[in-house]
């Protein structure tokens, strides 16, 4: 959802296309191998679910919702609005999530929330990521609006990027390569992660997205998806195809039952309307639903109406600005709303 990242606009650096000696540095220091000093972290216990993340969430569709929190920048804090949560509602959310994200100083950071994220699975929450990441028609690091994240990409270029071997399509493998050396890590450490990358396919906005039609959005989402796990040999992560309250053409953007899990819906408008529970469900069919993002979180009883979401995830700041103190508290403490001692160990 674009409000949520505009909120916070006149916080977030902008840079440009040509790097300065400082963000290459930052660039390198990001992709290379973790340092001789990295955090030791101890040996991983057996994993918290034994038939896997995805069996986990199907056995709980209709029965419980697990409690998701995300954290946004800055990176160098990659726990900061799961802790507030533990701070306002005293119980921890069974689902973190980060992000690749795309500013200078936030790419220098992604270790710090890859071993976040091995910390977390370690604790048995689960685990996701997400990966705002640049235009490749544009250069990294890069800004949120026409010069990163929200840029557009030309017609006759978007053809060459989803076009095997062209230099578009070569510059998006190598920004996939740069992301695949982190999940590889977390795949050697037995963490499994649901992957949500180019969500909100419908949102015109980010220069994936708002492409209706097999050579659109579903189709860099495919090329995403092969590379990883055929190229890559990624075997660790749960795909979340993901979609946002704003138009009833879901199957315009949908990349086939093979290359996703999970469905996930992105509530920022009139999305907890019945009507929209009954679409979503009508699109996955038996496969798992979640709320993927929302500022204004559901309410306890929504999950006696709408019991198959299988969990929520407020986004970061948005989850004390759109909500009351007593409102955290009462959802986290609503029966069926699964917190992080509450997992299925």
């Amino acid at each position: 959802m674009v409000k949520k990242f505009i909120l916070a606009a006149a916080l977030l650096p902008v840079t440009c296309p040509d790097l300065s000696a400082q963000d290459m540095a930052a660039v390198l220091k990001a992709t290379a191998a973790p340092a001789a000093s990295a955090p030791q972290r101890e040996e991983l216990r057996p994993a918290p679910f034994p038939q896997g993340v995805l069996a986990y969430l199907r056995s709980i569709s209709g029965k419980g919702t697990v409690a998701g929190q995300h954290n946004r920048e800055p990176n160098a804090e990659p726990a900061k609005w799961t802790e507030k949560v533990f701070e306002a509602t005293g119980k921890y959310p069974g689902l973190w999530s980060g992000d690749f994200l795309f500013q200078a100083e936030n790419i220098a950071d992604r270790w710090k929330v890859i071993y976040e994220a091995e910390r977390q699975w370690k604790k048995g929450a689960i685990v996701q990521l997400m990966w705002h990441s640049c235009s490749p028609y544009l250069a990294e690091p890069c800004g949120w609006d026409k010069n990163g994240v929200l840029s557009h990409i030309p017609d006759d270029q978007w053809k060459l990027l989803v076009t095997d071997g062209t230099e578009l399509n070569l510059k998006w493998k190598k920004r996939m390569d740069e992301i695949a050396v982190y999940l590889k890590y977390l795949q050697d450490k037995k963490v499994e992660v649901l992957f949500r990358p180019l969500h909100e396919m419908n949102q015109g906005l980010f220069w994936w997205g708002g492409r209706p039609g097999p050579d659109g959005t579903r189709r860099i989402y495919q090329l995403t998806h092969d590379y990883f796990t055929k190229t890559k040999g990624l075997t660790n992560l749960v795909w979340v195809w993901d979609m946002q309250d704003m138009s009833r053409d879901f199957e315009k953007y949908d990349p086939g039952d093979k290359y996703w899990d999970i469905m996930a819906f992105d509530i920022y408008e009139g999305g907890y309307d019945k009507k929209w529970y009954k679409y979503v469900l009508s699109v996955a069919g038996d496969k798992p639903v979640a709320i993927g993002e929302c500022a204004k979180l559901p309410s306890p009883q929504l999950f006696k109406e709408q019991p198959r979401w299988v969990f929520f995830m407020a986004w970061a700041e948005l989850a004390f600005e759109k909500n009351t103190p007593q409102q955290l508290k009462d959802l986290y403490n609503a029966p069926g709303v699964l917190t992080l001692d509450e997992l299925k160990r």
